[in-house]
């Protein structure tokens, strides 16, 4: 694998963090076009996307150091510096649902305190993070986290024992559980673009993404490697029961919608 794509001197580019960059750069991007299509102003897009870069590494950090407190015991401030106690640097452990979720409720609060059309703006970015999710997963896969467990199948990959994944499977073939992930993307990233031109799904972006992610997310997790921390019961991880609380979310968000709209239809025939 390429944890690091090239160096110069001192400086190391790192093939995570490098596609990390890209995935927001180019999601802004499309976001902006999409606001123009749309009729709002694309600098509402870029101020919010400052938000949403903060908040979901603050959230995918979060997240990773609340279910792993005893790695961090006699030295908290590597949660949070760049520079770790090893002298490595980097800040490794993230996980990626505790991003979306924190950058979905402080993009709720961002846009409710600025007065700005809430569910139009989630629906213009929602393609944006899809298709971050296709190049954020092979940013994973290159690094060799976020790695799968144990495969007989011919497309099983054996990772170098150098990189977490074949530090824990020393010369198996495992589930090249980042690249299914990023295929789910952009499964995801399609179907969203194709569900705008049915009217049933219209105006509902953000919530179709909260179920194709959640079972997409639900699926890859089956194939995926856990350590104890990350299990919830059984074979069930962390991961999976909130990808159930976001399909759920999503399913419920949708008909809600839908009636609301066929209760102001019917209303308008009424009169």
């Amino acid at each position: 694998m390429y944890p690091v794509l090239f160096k110069i001197g001192w400086f190391e580019a790192h093939s995570y963090g490098l596609l990390l960059m890209v995935s927001f750069l180019l999601g802004i991007y499309i976001a902006t076009r999409r606001a123009k299509k749309a009729g709002i102003n694309p600098n509402h897009v870029v101020d919010l996307s400052i938000v949403i870069i903060v908040s979901s590494l603050v959230g995918a950090r979060v997240m990773y150091v609340a279910f792993h407190l005893d790695e961090f015991k006699g030295r908290w401030l590597d949660t949070i510096n760049p520079i770790q106690s090893d002298e490595t640097i980097g800040i490794a452990g993230l996980v990626l649902l505790g991003g979306i979720i924190l950058a979905s409720l402080s993009s709720f609060v961002y846009l409710k305190f600025k007065k700005l059309p809430i569910l139009s703006i989630f629906n213009i970015i929602t393609p944006s993070i899809a298709l971050g999710l296709v190049i954020v997963r092979i940013g994973c896969f290159l690094h060799g986290c976020c790695f799968g467990t144990e495969c007989t199948y011919v497309w099983g990959v054996i990772f170098p024992p150098d990189s977490p994944a074949g530090y824990i499977f020393p010369g198996q073939p495992i589930h090249p559980a980042q690249l299914y992930a990023s295929f789910g993307g952009a499964v995801i990233f399609i179907l969203l673009l194709l569900s705008e031109k049915v009217q049933f799904f219209k105006d509902k972006t953000f919530f179709t993404f909260l179920i194709l992610y959640g079972i997409s997310r639900f699926t890859v997790e089956i194939f995926r490697y856990h350590d104890e921390n990350m299990v919830l019961f059984d074979d069930v991880s962390v991961n999976q029961g909130l990808s159930v609380a976001l399909i759920i979310v999503g399913i419920s968000a949708i008909f809600y919608s839908a009636s609301k709209k066929t209760e102001l239809m019917m209303k308008e025939i009424v009169k």
